[in-house]
């Protein structure tokens, strides 16, 4: 699966031009997701000098992309002048998310057991739930 994934607000917090602190368990999340041979494309708003940096601070945390700003490492956007930032991507992980950013252990389950948002919450909701005990007189 191809997962396009954006950088500020979403692996590390968003503190642009700098780039701030990581999101408890993006990078290892991401190393997960990579190690199951899935093609991870860093997907940001970032360029020149800004995305070199995002991209060797995630290099330093063992995460390597797949491609960066693009559909495949190998992709030239100026052979092509109607070149498109737009990615194609099965999944796209952004904070920008309507409803938000899910954390990154939801996001795994999601990817990793092919479930929709609302799956994976309706079986966190029903891991906490207690059923009422019975009252005496019910049995």
């Amino acid at each position: 699966m191809t997962i396009a994934v954006d950088f500020d607000g979403t692996i590390a917090e968003d503190r642009y031009p700098k780039i701030g602190n990581e999101i408890p368990f993006a990078t290892q999340t991401l190393k997960m997701l990579i190690q199951e041979r899935h093609k991870i494309i860093l997907w940001s708003v970032r360029e020149g000098t800004l995305l070199d940096e995002a991209v060797e601070w995630c290099r330093k945390r063992g995460v390597e992309f797949y491609a960066v700003n693009k559909d495949f490492p190998e992709e030239d956007e100026n052979k092509n002048r109607h070149f498109s930032r737009k990615i194609k991507a099965d999944i796209f992980i952004d904070d920008r998310n309507v409803g938000g950013l899910p954390d990154w252990g939801t996001i795994y389950h999601m990817i990793h057991d092919g479930k929709t948002y609302e799956q994976v919450m309706h079986e966190e909701m029903g891991k906490t739930e207690e059923k009422p005990k019975k009252k005496w007189w019910q049995l």
